[in-house]
Parts: structure tokens; sequence; C-alpha cells
């Protein structure tokens, strides 16, 4: 089984995680809306960086667990509807690939790890430490949505009991 883990948002990142090991990990794809030069989710990008490493797969063998995000105290409501857009796509993105959706609140994959009210960058240093041989992808502050779309990946993996 191939469990793709996503951290949605502009600055997320999608896991290809099997048996235990990270297969690969990628920032968000994204690209220019508008005259302001603001970022939106690119759908199309994110389709091709799924569909090139399941092409192999059989439907059944892939799970894609996405962050179940939800409006946050004091957020913008533009930035808030921005967020729900990146949700949006990525739901649309997954069905319309076929592919058997889950939704995983962020304090139930976050208690999993002891990551309740920690800080952010927490969970890179969580990711580190569980797998060593991606610390050169999260050496950086702000790699800590990749980590959250590993530990995500991760917690389903470990969680996660099949109904066959």
């Amino acid at each position: 089984m191939i469990i793709i883990g996503i951290d949605p948002g502009i600055s997320g990142s999608i896991c290809f995680f099997q048996d235990g090991k990270i297969l690969d990990l990628v920032e968000m794809p994204n690209m220019a809306e508008g005259k302001k030069n603001k970022r939106q989710v690119n759908g199309a990008q994110i389709y091709n960086e799924i569909y090139l490493r399941i092409k192999n797969y059989k439907k059944e063998d892939i799970k894609v667990v996405i962050e179940q995000v939800s409006a946050m105290p004091g957020q913008g409501v533009t930035s808030m509807f921005n967020f729900g857009q990146s949700f949006g796509v990525l739901k649309g993105i997954c069905s319309a690939m076929q592919l058997p959706t889950y939704f995983v609140r962020p304090a139930k994959w976050k208690k999993y790890f002891n990551l309740i009210n920690a800080e952010k960058d927490a969970s890179r240093t969580k990711a580190i430490q569980i797998f060593p041989y991606i610390s050169s992808k999260l050496s950086k502050k702000k790699d800590a949505n990749k980590a959250d779309a590993i530990l995500l990946a991760s917690f389903f993996y470990e969680t996660f009991q099949s109904s066959d």
C-alpha cells in the first residue's frame, strides 16, 4: 500500500509513503494568481506529481490522507478563503482520480506523536528523529510543512486498519 500524506495549503507538502518508508516528498505545487502575484495551488501540477508516482499501482493499493483543516481564530477572511480553496482543489483532484481519501484532524495525528501545544517546528524535529535519512530535506524552519505531511502519512500507516 502506498500512502499519500498531504498537508494542504499554498506552502503545504505531499509525502509518498510505503511500508514505513518515505518514497518521495514534494512541496505543494503553486503558481501566480492575478495581477498582485498572489499564490494559488497548481491543480494540474498536483495531479501530475501524484499520477507520476502512482501510475504503476492499483487504485485499491493507494490511500490518500489529507489533514482536515478548518478556520483558525485570528486568520483573515481572504487567507481563510484561499486555504479552503486549496483544500477543495485537493479533494477534487483525489475524487477525479478515484483515489480513496481520508481526512485526519491535526489534533489526532499530533496527539499520536505527542505534539499537542508544541511549537510548529516540533514536527520537523520529530520527523527527523523518526526518519533520519530525510533530514537533508528538512533542514530549514520552513520545512515544517513537509514534516507535517510525513508525520500525517506515518500516523495513517501506523494506525490504519484495512477492513479487508
